[in-house]
């Protein structure tokens, strides 16, 4: 019996130190100790010859041995499979590198560009300002006191924690901030993003873009503001394109009026995008309302000033003949490729 336990410690170091090649040696290893005539099965045969007291321990001996030549051979089998795994996988040099794929920037903020490049050709600067606004800045102060029904053309988000904060509905919040600072004369530009809590669809969304412009001045008239509208239609849409302005409503500016382009898509014949009618609005504007000024300290009998607003998204589709607001924020690439040239 203590022959046999020094050949089961003998075998036991092999296996230890055991370390496979390849899987024929794996196999080799598995027939010699585990197979049917291996040498786990002959040692097992030697029960018999153990004495009535020494077979619990013999056979605690022979299972710890079994044990461990069991688990050598799953380990050893698991880094041979892992090894020809990472094989397969590895790099190969000769193939030719993944195609790069060129970015291209976002219509929106294209558009956006071009828009803020046509009115620094006239003078105007870009301000900005903060997406969440307290109330005064976003309605108050534009002359939309509380319970003003005006307040209900812009389905607003408020923030839950203060009542008085916003997501702002516009960026004329912006001109009210600048506004305050007391420095005339004014000639701003505010792009930036804004909210409305809007039932999602083909021409509206809860978000978009806006580029709206301010000017403050002495002597400042209306014929100011057309002129200036003008200039921007003719640059951004072509020398060709017809303009029309009609009679309006908002509470930030007296008088009112929205602009109208001839459409682009059916040269002013119409069409669905048109409604049949051949023109299209593209924003709104006005004379800045007296209150206005005053809530905002500027003596509005000495400085008058023009006010407009356009959505970036609406100029966008109209440039581009894009029939689905939704592609802007979809982030489909095949949309945003291509304006890669854009």
């Amino acid at each position: 019996m203590e022959g046999t336990l020094k050949q089961i410690q003998a075998y036991a170091k092999e296996i230890n130190a055991f370390l496979p090649k390849d899987e024929q040696e794996l196999e080799g290893f598995r027939i010699r100790f585990l197979g049917t005539k291996g040498v786990v099965k002959s040692f097992f045969g030697e029960m018999k010859n153990v004495p009535a007291e020494g077979k619990k321990s013999f056979g605690q001996t022979l299972n710890d041995f079994k044990k461990l030549a069991e688990e050598k051979y799953e380990s050893a089998k698991a880094a041979l499979n892992g090894t020809k795994e990472e094989s397969s996988h590895a790099i190969d040099l000769t193939l030719p590198a993944e195609p790069h794929r060129l970015g291209a920037h976002h219509p929106v903020s294209v558009v956006r560009k071009q828009i803020t490049d046509i009115f620094s050709h006239l003078g105007f600067v870009i301000a900005e300002g903060p997406e969440i606004e307290d109330d005064w800045h976003n309605f108050t102060a534009l002359n939309m006191p509380p319970d003003h029904p005006a307040r209900d053309m812009q389905d607003t988000f408020y923030i839950s924690r203060n009542p008085e904060w916003v997501l702002r509905t516009h960026t004329s919040s912006v001109q009210v901030r600048v506004m305050e600072q007391g420095k005339l004369p004014i000639r701003i530009i505010c792009p930036g993003r804004v909210f409305r809590n809007e039932t999602i669809s083909a021409r509206a969304h809860c978000f978009f873009h806006q580029v709206e412009g301010l000017y403050i001045d002495e002597d400042v008239s209306f014929a100011d503001l057309k002129q200036t509208l003008y200039f921007f239609v003719k640059e951004m849409f072509g020398e060709n394109t017809g303009i029309r302005f009609r009679p309006s409503f908002f509470p930030f500016t007296e008088p009112s009026a929205e602009m109208d382009i001839s459409c682009l898509i059916c040269g002013g014949k119409g069409c669905a995008v048109c409604k049949h009618t051949g023109w299209v609005e593209i924003l709104g504007c006005g004379m800045v309302h007296p209150n206005v000024l005053e809530n905002c300290r500027i003596d509005s009998k000495k400085y008058t000033g023009f006010a407009f607003g356009m959505g970036i998204e609406r100029i966008a589709m109209l440039k581009y003949q894009i029939k689905d607001l939704r592609l802007f924020s979809e982030n489909d690439i095949r949309f945003l490729e291509q304006f890669t040239g854009a």
